[in-house]
């Protein structure tokens, strides 16, 4: 067989859908007729995968590590909340889409800069973008509301038939399911030719570069990429809140971010996913156990994912089903280490 079948075999069989993740989604379904009385928490939940999901494009695909990510959340986060405070479009799924082409446009050019430079510089790049944007927010308070924020937000039901409910339900399924649309789009895309070439620069630009990959193209077409889906989970978050302030351009919003993907990973997009569940119920049970302390404990669980590593955590957790499935099958189970990164 030659190299290049087995590469388009490689592609191919990484492309189809398994069990495991058809389960995945049909649970995410399940909890809202499982923990009726959580759908608030669980739109959270949804709206900073979506968010992990905008970070992991650039960081697990592309290398681009960003500490300003919240820029492109903030814009779109307060583009959902203006069109929808001067009626300019009442619609939330066409507001939501005006929202994410307005982050794209911020991504697109802000894309030229963080290009330019590596590593550090990128850090350093990224972190400033969100900084300024979040300045400009405070300086023109006339439109943004400053510290205030936007005021008397009222947003109009989703394509006109499901209103908005004070529980969050509604909330939750229109989180869920633009998400998902959204992750299938990103699925097509990194098991595409144009995903393998990321994959590519991210391990070797220079290498890439000397077989023909337009690295500088590929990097701003996935770094404007990234900010549309930032956009949409900023435009979610004003959506389903009615609520856009200043906080959205926060540095502990984008250090959040790194953190959901600390844990989950990075490189198979459910990393950004997984990791935002576990965040999420990890602040929730710290800062019900101790209100004061619970950053503290995150960074517990943080520095023994770093030194046990999270493919032997993984392991770990697979053993007891493993033994189940040993025992009752008679074959021999296989432990399942996602792609990416198994630190």
């Amino acid at each position: 067989m030659t190299p290049h079948h087995d590469v388009s075999s490689l592609a191919i069989s990484r492309a189809r859908w398994r069990a495991s993740e058809i389960a995945f989604w049909i649970f995410a379904l399940s909890c809202a007729f499982l923990f009726p009385s959580r759908y608030l928490i669980m739109t959270d939940i949804v709206r900073l995968a979506l968010f992990a999901l905008s970070l992991d494009l650039i960081l697990g695909y592309a290398g681009i590590v960003s500490l300003g990510h919240a820029a492109f959340f903030g814009v779109g986060a307060y583009c959902a909340g203006l069109l929808s405070l001067h009626g300019i479009v009442n619609e939330p799924v066409l507001a939501l889409l005006v929202a994410g082409l307005v982050a794209t446009v911020a991504g697109f050019l802000t894309s030229f800069l963080v290009i330019r430079g590596v590593d550090l510089t990128r850090l350093m790049v990224t972190l400033g973008i969100a900084l300024l944007l979040e300045a400009l927010a405070e300086r023109f308070s006339n439109i943004t509301g400053g510290t205030d924020g936007l005021q008397g937000i009222e947003m109009q039901p989703v394509l006109g038939l499901f209103a908005f409910d004070m529980f969050g339900k509604v909330g939750f399924f229109y989180c869920l399911g633009v998400t998902f649309a959204l992750f299938l789009l990103a699925r097509r895309i990194v098991h595409s030719p144009f995903g393998l070439s990321l994959r590519a620069i991210r391990n070797n630009p220079l290498r890439a570069a000397a077989i023909g990959v337009p690295v500088n193209r590929r990097l701003i077409a996935v770094y404007t990429l990234s900010a549309f889906y930032a956009g949409i989970a900023g435009a979610l978050f004003t959506q389903t809140t009615a609520l856009a302030s200043l906080d959205v351009f926060s540095f502990e919003r984008s250090a959040d971010l790194m953190l959901v993907l600390v844990i989950g990973g990075t490189g198979y997009l459910y990393g950004g996913l997984i990791g935002a569940v576990v965040f999420k119920m990890l602040q929730e049970v710290f800062s019900t156990i101790t209100p004061q302390y619970w950053q503290f404990w995150i960074g517990l669980v943080l520095v023994v994912i770093v030194l046990v590593g999270r493919a032997r955590m993984h392991r770990w957790a697979l053993w007891l089903p493993n033994l189940i499935i040993r025992q009752f099958a008679g074959k021999k189970a296989v432990v399942a280490v996602p792609e990416g990164d198994a630190s």
